[in-house]
């Protein structure tokens, strides 16, 4: 199901993703990205959820640029409560919300895991921006390897419980980004 702009999910695209319990400095990178990208035409796509998924969608509608927002729920019980506002500034900027939930589905926690497979899906690349050792950002990442997508990753301090992720995604061979033309070289956008 989808609300706003479906014509947005055929443009280039990129999902922004990392921990709901987000560092100042993990907010601050995951807004400019998406503030910096959304000024190029890339749409943002993330999960609506606290830290790095909001800060990108704010970023994005900052930018007077498109967001997607894919939700673990149905329309009828935005998650969490208090990002219903958010819900309604991305359409207002001709963004989209979607699910594959029916309208009265509440939130479950095994829906957030399962959403994460069309957050990859529907970019052509994904940028990590914070991930604890044990995460559902490294879910998503998963499935963006195994959908063939491209993964940048924003390097983070070695002593920040919220860089272990990121971190061992960069040992492991993901790309180590530190600016947007980076991100835009690999998706051959200038």
């Amino acid at each position: 199901m989808l609300c706003g702009d479906e014509t947005i999910l055929n443009k280039p695209a990129i999902s922004i993703i990392g921990c709901r319990q987000a560092s100042d400095y993990g907010k601050k990178v995951a807004f400019e990205f998406a503030y910096q990208l959304a000024k190029k035409g890339i749409i943002i796509v993330s999960g609506l959820a606290k830290g790095i998924d909001i800060y990108s969608h704010l970023g994005a509608v900052k930018a007077q640029g498109k967001t997607v927002a894919v939700l673990g729920s149905g329309f009828h019980h935005i998650y969490p409560k208090e990002h219903q506002k958010y819900c309604n500034q991305i359409l207002k900027a001709g963004g989209a919300i979607i699910t594959e939930y029916e309208p009265n589905k509440t939130p479950q926690k095994m829906h957030f895991p399962a959403r994460n497979r069309i957050i990859s899906g529907l970019s052509q690349g994904v940028l990590v921006v914070e991930a604890k050792e044990k995460s559902g950002t490294l879910i998503t990442v998963d499935y963006a390897l195994e959908q063939g997508r491209e993964v940048f990753v924003i390097p983070g301090n070695i002593l920040s419980c919220n860089s272990y992720g990121t971190n061992e995604l960069i040992k492991q061979g993901a790309k180590l980004v530190t600016k947007v033309e980076e991100i835009l070289e690999d998706m051959k956008i200038t």
